[in-house]
C-alpha cells in the first residue's frame, strides 16, 4: 500500500493535490483542444457542404472518380486502430506494461497502414490528372473549374486529416517509449487515456469524411 501511495505521489505534478484532480484537468484540457479542432474541421465541412449544394452534378461526378473500396478499407483500418487503442487504455488501467506496449504498437502500425493507403490513393489522383493545377482534367464535365474546387477540398480535407494522423502516430510512439521505461502504472496512466481521446477524434473525423467525399451521389447521373 505504501509503495502505491509513493508511485501516485511521484506521478502527481506539484500544481495538483491528487492524481484524480490531475487526471480530470488533463482530460478537460484535451476536450477543450478537441473542441477547437472540431471548429477548425467544421469550417471545412461547411464549405464542402455549401459548394456541393451549389454544384451538385459536378461534385457528384468528381466524387464518383474516388476509389470507394480504398476508402472503405481505410475506414476499417481506423476502426481497428480505435479498438487497439481502447485495449491499450484498458491495459493501462490494469497496469499491464507489456500489454500496453503491444496494443500501442498495433495502433501505430495501423496508423502507418492508413497513411500508406492514403498515399497510394493520392498517387492515383496524380496519375489521373485530378490534382488541381494546369494539367487538371476531369472526364464527363465541361465545368473544370468547379471540378477542381471539389478536388481542392478533397486534398485539403484528407491532407489535414492525414497530418493529424501523423501527429497521432507521434503521440503513440512517445507513449510507447514512456511505457517501455516504466512511466505508467495502474495508478498513473492518464497520458495513455488522453492520447486515446485524440486518436478516437481523428478516427471520427474520417468517419464523416468517408461518406461525404466518397458515397454521396455515388450512383447519380453524370452531368
Amino acid at each position: 500500500m505504501a509503495s502505491e501511495v509513493h508511485v501516485e505521489t511521484l506521478a502527481v505534478r506539484e500544481q495538483f493535490d491528487t492524481a484524480s484532480q490531475q487526471k480530470n484537468a488533463s482530460t478537460l484540457g484535451m476536450w477543450v483542444f478537441l473542441i477547437t479542432e472540431i471548429m477548425f474541421f467544421g469550417g471545412m465541412f461547411l464549405a464542402y457542404t455549401a459548394y456541393r449544394s451549389w454544384y451538385p452534378n459536378v461534385f457528384g461526378a468528381a466524387s464518383r472518380t474516388l476509389n470507394a473500396t480504398i476508402g472503405a478499407i481505410n475506414t476499417a483500418v481506423l476502426l481497428c486502430s480505435s479498438y487497439t487503442m481502447v485495449l491499450a487504455v484498458r491495459a493501462g488501467q490494469l497496469g499491464r506494461r507489456k500489454t500496453i506496449m503491444l496494443f500501442l504498437v498495433l495502433t501505430i502500425i495501423l496508423g502507418f497502414v492508413f497513411l500508406g493507403i492514403k498515399g497510394y490513393e493520392w498517387w492515383e489522383k496524380f496519375e489521373e490528372h485530378h490534382v488541381p493545377g494546369a494539367s487538371f482534367h476531369l472526364e464527363g464535365t465541361p465545368l473544370q473549374g468547379q471540378a477542381q474546387l471539389f478536388f481542392s477540398l478533397y486534398f485539403a480535407m484528407t491532407g489535414l486529416h492525414a497530418l493529424h494522423m501523423v501527429v497521432g502516430v507521434g503521440i503513440m510512439s512517445y507513449l510507447l517509449y514512456q511505457t517501455y521505461v516504466g512511466k505508467y502504472t495502474a495508478e498513473y496512466y492518464t497520458p495513455i487515456d488522453v492520447g486515446g481521446l485524440y486518436w478516437h477524434f481523428v478516427d471520427i473525423i474520417w468517419i464523416y469524411l468517408f461518406p461525404l467525399l466518397y458515397l454521396i451521389d455515388r450512383h447519380g447521373p453524370k452531368p
